[in-house]
């Protein structure tokens, strides 16, 4: 029998575009004092310092060159509607994950934060496009390239690479700005969703973004 065959890609189309500024949003997911707090300092001590260190400052940077060029800069966090939190996913409530509205856990962590006219999407399910507008609000936008940084790379930043691909848009996960409670978590999980989108480093992707400008 004759072995199968992928077929090939259609006619023109390449999965590493160059970023268009204008056509781009950078997509921070869950950068918030959650992952900071006192219950995951303590269970993970090292992943709190490396977030404070090094990938927290990482994001800074990239969130400064996106500012600078005309890039929408977009949030993602773990919160709900409801101060009981009534309205999560059930997969939320049997994890028992409750961020309340308003809580200083569902806040960005400052050296991030969103500036006035951002827009900041609180969710209660690990896909960002499955339980709030970000696809509505990006197509608003007139976005095509979604740059992705954040937290946990196994976890949300896998879902949100995945189904921004899968609803058509050029996702670019950066690296070095996102993390997991582990470097095995982390590393696997980019190698796993690593066919869904183009992956970079941070300066790969300042000077890509510089270039663009």
């Amino acid at each position: 029998m004759p072995s199968e065959k992928m077929p090939p890609a259609a006619a023109g189309l390449r999965r590493d575009v160059p970023v268009e500024p204008a056509a781009t949003a950078l997509l921070l997911v869950d950068v918030q004092n959650l992952e900071i707090g006192d219950a995951i300092r303590r269970a993970h001590p090292a992943f709190v310092a490396d977030l404070e260190a090094r990938v927290v400052p990482n994001i800074a940077r990239l969130v400064a060159a996106a500012r600078a060029t005309g890039i929408e800069v977009v949030y993602t966090v773990i919160e709900s509607l409801t101060l009981d939190g009534r309205d999560r996913s059930l997969d939320h409530k049997l994890s028992g994950i409750l961020v309340p509205k308003g809580a200083w856990e569902g806040r960005v962590i400052d050296a991030v934060a969103p500036a006035p006219n951002d827009v900041v999407l609180p969710k209660t399910s690990s896909g960002v496009f499955n339980s709030t507008s970000i696809d509505y609000v990006l197509r608003n936008l007139g976005v095509r390239h979604l740059i992705v940084v954040g937290l946990l790379t196994d976890q949300c930043v896998d879902m949100a690479v995945r189904d921004a691909a899968d609803r058509g848009y050029y996702p670019v996960c950066v690296a070095d700005c996102c993390s997991s409670y582990s470097t095995e978590r982390h590393d696997g999980a980019l190698r796993a969703f690593g066919g869904y989108c183009r992956t970079v480093t941070l300066e790969e992707i300042l000077a890509e973004i510089a270039g663009a400008a």
